[in-house]
């Protein structure tokens, strides 16, 4: 399989109808590469081989027979272990849930299969995703497909790390505070996270983590574009389980991001005036600005006034975070304290702190921003910033002690995701480049105006066509 870890879901599609490729043998041959590399970087925690594979002879006599084909016929995706998959264990990563088998799908993963994808397995996430980082006491850690060492981000990190590795070219994940395009970030690929309500969200059904705040998102991670769009298209659109989901997009995303454009207003903001960031990071960030500017695109700094320090913009967000926390899960933890970890306990009991009355008040500093927002988004098309304020750190780490010497708060002073899952605009981790001292992967984030998806992908394609940033890690080439 010398080659075929690096074939994009569109590849793949394109070897199938012309016969040059059989679904069924790249699906075994995707197997066998996960058995030589998962146990290195723990991405997947349950595979779903025996209904994958019968899937695939599905898909080779589709092919076969020149029958109508759907579109992601035989197309292996990877499902994050938060989403709820009918027959096959679900565990939110969490030891209470270790035997936990779903009675229905997501709507995300029904659709899913509906188009004919292959739900290759579930990838890993701290317990109910509630840290940046991928690690829970049932499975352990992921690790970083670039350096072993190194932490894959969170809590779609297990995703993230599948497709850096060439294990699958899409994947499933979810983002309620960063939690797609953090890991993007840290293992080199693209996380997308659609403007809220875009996919329908509706864990809930099930009785646990379901989309307890107008804030948690279902987006897309791949290593291309076009592989994302494509399964944009399939996933996107109302849904009756979720009340806040949003008409589906009738003109096909994968087509629209396709008629190139370089007619984009583009507004940055390397800090959002609280962040201090990495030297890396910042000398990768304004080079991209630089050679945005010799493309020919607009490129102007834009003031974001969060009207908060850093502390106090964190300490908001944490409140709104753990409120939902405990409302959804507090209950259970009250019943299972042996089997949690610290972190998500302390959580739960700072949301239970928190009255009715202040939870609503929290709600008019998130107007601000959304209206803050998007009162910028009608001048610029695009706004950047840097994904995060530091490259991937130890995988044995909740985050960084220090950036440049200056002592941070380690779960959260690193993260510049979460604005975008307060105002619901869409945003999306795009790879640009590697650390020179260590050679890791930084990502820098685009976001646009509240439902302007489409505009957002299509900033994201030009940057992927004219950059050409390697996204498949290469020391677990064959």
């Amino acid at each position: 399989m010398s080659s075929q870890q690096s074939y994009s879901a569109n590849e793949l599609l394109r070897r199938y109808k012309s016969k040059t490729l059989s679904p069924l043998e790249y699906i075994q041959n995707l197997f066998h590469r996960i058995e030589l590399i998962n146990p290195k970087i723990n991405a997947f925690v349950a595979l779903n081989k025996e209904k994958a594979l019968y899937q695939a002879k599905q898909a080779e006599r589709i092919y076969g027979k020149n029958d109508n084909a759907r579109p992601l016929e035989g197309v292996p995706i990877a499902i994050k272990d938060l989403t709820n998959t009918k027959g096959l264990r679900t565990t939110y990563g969490c030891l209470v849930y270790k035997d936990h088998i779903p009675k229905r799908d997501a709507t995300i993963v029904k659709r899913l299969k509906e188009a004919g994808a292959i739900i290759i397995g579930k990838t890993n996430t701290p317990e109910f995703g509630h840290t940046g980082t991928t690690t829970n006491l049932l499975f352990g850690p992921s690790r970083n497909p670039w350096d072993l060492a190194k932490a894959t981000g969170g809590s779609s990190g297990g995703s993230a790390a599948a497709v850096a590795a060439g294990l699958v070219p899409l994947a499933e994940g979810s983002d309620g505070g960063g939690s797609i395009r953090i890991p993007s970030s840290f293992c080199g690929v693209y996380g997308f996270k659609p403007s809220f309500g875009r996919i329908p969200m509706d864990n809930h059904l099930d009785g646990i983590f379901g989309n307890h705040e107008p804030f948690v998102h279902y987006g897309v991670i791949g290593r291309h574009i076009d592989d994302m769009a494509l399964m944009f298209d399939v996933v996107q659109g109302d849904a009756m389980t979720d009340p806040f989901s949003l008409p589906k997009m009738q003109e096909s995303v994968a087509r629209l991001i396709n008629l190139k454009t370089r007619d984009f207003r583009i507004g940055w903001t390397s800090d959002f005036g609280i962040y201090t960031l990495d030297e890396e990071v910042n000398h990768l960030f304004f080079d991209t600005l630089s050679k945005l500017e010799r493309l020919g695109i607009t490129v102007e700094h834009v003031n974001i006034d969060m009207k908060k320090t850093l502390p106090e913009y964190i300490a908001y967000f944490e409140s709104l975070w753990t409120c939902g926390l405990a409302a959804s899960t507090g209950e259970f933890a009250d019943k299972h304290r042996d089997r949690l970890p610290e972190t998500l306990l302390s959580m739960i009991e700072r949301g239970k702190q928190l009255s009715a009355v202040e939870f609503k008040s929290l709600e008019t500093y998130r107007a601000y921003l959304y209206h803050m927002m998007e009162s910028h988004f009608q001048t610029y098309d695009i706004i950047l910033s840097p994904t995060l304020a530091v490259p991937p750190f130890d995988y044995d780490q909740e985050g960084p002690f220090h950036i440049n010497g200056k002592k941070i708060k380690r779960d959260s002073d690193w993260v510049m995701t979460q604005l975008y899952n307060l105002t619901g605009e869409p945003a999306i981790s795009i790879p640009i480049g590697f650390t020179k001292k260590t050679k890791l992967p930084v990502g820098i984030q685009a976001a646009a105006r509240r439902l302007d998806d489409v505009r957002l992908l299509q900033f994201a394609k030009l940057m992927e066509d004219d950059f050409q940033i390697p996204t498949l890690a290469p020391q677990n080439h064959d």
